[in-house]
């Protein structure tokens, strides 16, 4: 791809703010901050138009929590056609996490996200979504 060189004129506020996501971010430069700033604004446009997008849930839950695993199983089975695969990882003697690959419309991920993420006794869980197409 192409790339295009323009300027861009910011407060200095702005500029300094730029340049501090920069650097917590570790991106090389500025342009790659812009970049991906624009392309995750482009992403969230695209979630909220119901485009198809795939995804990864990651939920983390204690490994006694046996519920939490019979209702991510019977969310699976609801969702199948979405729900691409499901793996599970131990993290310590105490806590799981289970990665959910889903691929479909924004809308309907951010379904299966909050079933999933709303399980009693999950410790956390978070969607995140990239374009698909």
């Amino acid at each position: 791809m192409a790339v295009t060189r323009f300027g861009v004129s910011l407060e200095e506020e702005i500029l300094e703010a730029l340049d501090e996501y920069v650097s917590e971010n570790g991106f090389a430069n500025r342009s790659r901050a812009i970049r991906f700033l624009i392309e995750n604004n482009l992403v969230e446009k695209k979630w909220r138009c119901d485009n198809i997008v795939a995804g990864a849930i990651t939920l983390v839950y204690k490994q006694n929590k046996t519920e939490v695993m019979v209702k991510t199983a019977q969310i699976q089975l609801e969702y199948s056609e979405r729900i691409l695969s499901v793996q599970r990882f131990v993290l310590n003697e105490e806590n799981y996490m289970e990665l959910f690959a889903v691929e479909g419309p924004s809308k309907v991920l951010t379904e299966i996200s909050e079933k999933l993420i709303s399980i009693k006794g999950l410790e956390h869980g978070k969607l995140l979504m990239s374009k698909a197409k």
